[in-house]
């Protein structure tokens, strides 16, 4: 079986009081947060980070304290069974302009409520939860 690692951002904006979440729309349908395979030589922070500007073109510090992962199997390109682990950290963008890799088909900045519903994996509405409640403390 093949193993993959992967890592991400959880992006936020926050106006005032107000605090959206950035979703991406992937090619193959489902929405979710910007992530990437690791490569050789990155740390996971490393790697969330060249994803996001790869993936929305945004820059964002990564916020202390706070790493979550989780994993799942998939089907491959091949059709073979894997496994991936993806690192998810947290980032405030100071910007809402994403410019959109050919990677994605859109993307939507939501309140948590709304991203909640429009996340396609329960395990991503459950790092939400986390990230939201982090950000609140």
């Amino acid at each position: 079986m093949k193993f993959w690692f992967s890592a991400g951002i959880v992006v936020y904006y926050k106006r005032k009081e107000r605090m959206e979440y950035l979703l991406l729309h992937y090619e193959s349908g489902h929405w979710d947060f910007p992530k990437g395979g690791i490569e050789d030589g990155e740390t996971k922070q490393q790697a969330a980070i060249r994803e996001l500007k790869e993936e929305t073109g945004l820059l964002v510090q990564i916020h202390e304290g706070f790493e979550h992962s989780f994993e799942y199997f998939f089907k491959d390109k091949f059709g073979e069974f894997a496994k991936k682990k993806v690192y998810f950290f947290i980032g405030k963008s100071k910007t809402k302009r994403v410019e959109l890799s050919f990677e994605h088909i859109a993307y939507e900045w939501l309140a948590f409520e709304d991203a909640y519903e429009k996340l396609t994996y329960e395990n991503t509405k459950q790092l939400l939860q986390k990230v939201d409640k982090f950000l609140k403390k």
